[in-house]
């Protein structure tokens, strides 16, 4: 009887350690993969980023890329008004986003 109570406590052990795996899984599945996928997609669009691209900063000023530095973009917002951000605020202006889907 000893025997037989062990080994039931043994099996729920297993079963709860396998739950917990798969719990992880569909976590790692459902949330932390599709984003960093889209974070490898930001990090390339910055990368291909050159003069006369159309984007939107973190702000929500949107402007056209003027000059790309190492770590910085001029970017003009009105004519003859320009600022410089850094590479990170930067992101696709919906417009620009709209038009690389459709040639997908």
């Amino acid at each position: 009887m000893l025997n037989s109570v062990l080994l039931q406590a043994e099996g729920a052990a297993w079963t709860n350690i396998l739950m917990i795996v798969l719990l992880i899984g569909i976590f790692y599945l459902f949330m932390i993969r599709p984003q960093q996928k889209r974070q490898k997609e930001i990090r390339k669009f910055r990368e291909g980023l050159a003069a006369g691209d159309s984007v939107v900063t973190a702000g929500g000023i949107y402007g056209k890329v003027r000059t790309v530095g190492e770590t910085t973009f001029t970017i003009e917002i009105a004519k003859d008004v320009r600022i410089t951000v850094d590479k990170g605020s930067v992101y696709p202006s919906a417009v620009q986003a709209s038009q690389d889907a459709a040639q997908k």
